[in-house]
């Protein structure tokens, strides 16, 4: 699939849903923070990142405060964070939404980490990925629930020609944190 997608670099496009969040009266939805389950999880997501060597030359992230959080959690994970571009327009956005905002990013860019919120990430994902390795878009399909990491492999010399079907879903991990709360609070 991937060699008849496209020619130039093997790109990857890593989506990651915020970490579970709480729902505390009186927040405003944009507000709501991650819940005690998502600040051992975000972590987790950061480490799992790092272990399958899959680390981003750029992420983009939602202004949203779950979403935020959970960036913030999962990149302490790794020794030399990359640079974060946090979009507004990313905050509960679809699939165009997401694909102008990705389309925007840099060619030289070949990894790029996207931190956002369902439904718009499992829709993306079920649309740009043409074929999945073992049964990774069954389950995605199926549920693409909090703290999930998609990995969408695909050849293109930009980010703005990355199409719907022109990848493939070679992973999808939901990582889950330990008991004890992240060093340093919530």
């Amino acid at each position: 699939m991937i060699e008849r997608a496209g020619r130039g670099p093997l790109r990857r496009l890593v989506v990651l849903r915020h970490a579970k969040s709480a729902r505390p009266q009186g927040v405003t939805d944009h507000r709501r923070p991650l819940a005690p389950r998502g600040l051992r999880d975000a972590p987790a997501a950061g480490r799992a990142l790092a272990e399958a060597d899959c680390l981003p030359g750029l992420a983009l992230c939602s202004t949203a405060v779950r979403a935020r959080r959970t960036w913030e959690l999962a990149a302490a994970q790794w020794g030399t964070p990359p640079p974060v571009r946090f979009d507004r327009r990313l905050y509960l956005a679809g699939v165009p939404g997401l694909l102008a905002v990705v389309g925007e990013v840099s060619a030289e860019v070949e990894t790029l980490l996207l931190v956002g919120h369902n439904p718009g990430l499992e829709d993306l994902v079920l649309t740009l990925a043409g074929d999945g390795l073992d049964d990774s878009l069954e389950r995605v399909r199926t549920k693409f629930p909090t703290s999930a990491i998609a990995v969408l492999s695909w050849r293109g010399t930009a980010w703005r020609n990355l199409t719907p079907g022109a990848a493939l879903l070679t992973s999808l991990t939901v990582p889950r944190g330990g008991t004890d709360l992240p060093r340093g609070g919530a």
